[in-house]
C-alpha cells in the first residue's frame, strides 16, 4: 500500500478504534509536503462506502488533508453510516491529489478518464473525480456533478477540469 494510502488507513482505524486524530508522520513522504485539494475513497468489495475531499488545499500539506478527510470519508459522508469497527478490516482505500484547478469552455474540453469536472453556479459546486466505473462521456460527468451541486440542467455553470494522482 502507498504511503498516502497507509495515512488513511492508520488514521480512520485509530479514529474508529480510539477516538483519536493521528499526528502527520514525522517523516513526510515527498507527495505528502506539497499543497493540494485531496480526496479520501473508501470501498468495500469494491462498492463505494465513503468519499470526501477537498478541491483546493484547506491544510498545510497533503499529510493534514488525508487526516482529516479520511476521518470525515469514513464518519460524514451523508451518503453512509459511520463506519464500524467491525467494517475495518474489509476497508479499500484510495487517495486522490488533485491538480490546480484549470477552467474550460466546454465539455468538448473534457475527458472523463483524464480529467475530473467541477461544475459551478453561483455558490455551489459539484465535483466528479475522473475515471470512475459507468462514466464514459464528458456529458455524463457533467449531469453528475449538476445534480451532486443542485444545479439545474437549464443554468449557466463554469466547468473547470483537473488531473489527479490516485494512491492506493
Amino acid at each position: 500500500m502507498h504511503p498516502l494510502a497507509q495515512l488513511a488507513k492508520d488514521t480512520i482505524e485509530s479514529y474508529v478504534n480510539e477516538g483519536k486524530v493521528p499526528q502527520p508522520p514525522a517523516e513526510l513522504a515527498p507527495e505528502m509536503k506539497e499543497r493540494a485539494g485531496v480526496f479520501v475513497s473508501l470501498k468495500i468489495g469494491g462498492v463505494l462506502r465513503g468519499c470526501i475531499g477537498t478541491f483546493e488545499p484547506t491544510k498545510p500539506n497533503v499529510a493534514e488533508e488525508i487526516i482529516t478527510n479520511a476521518i470525515s470519508s469514513a464518519t460524514r459522508d451523508p451518503r453512509f453510516l459511520p463506519v464500524s469497527l467491525e467494517e475495518l478490516s474489509q476497508l479499500e482505500y484510495s487517495v486522490d491529489v488533485l491538480t490546480e484547478l484549470e477552467p474550460v469552455d466546454s465539455e468538448a474540453d473534457l475527458d472523463p478518464k483524464r480529467y475530473g469536472v467541477i461544475v459551478e453556479s453561483g455558490r455551489r459546486k459539484g465535483l466528479l473525480l475522473p475515471d470512475l466505473e459507468g462514466v464514459d462521456t464528458a456529458q455524463q460527468q457533467v449531469e453528475i456533478s449538476r445534480a451532486k451541486a443542485g444545479i439545474a440542467p437549464d443554468e449557466p455553470v463554469n466547468l473547470y477540469r483537473f488531473e489527479v494522482k490516485r494512491y492506493k
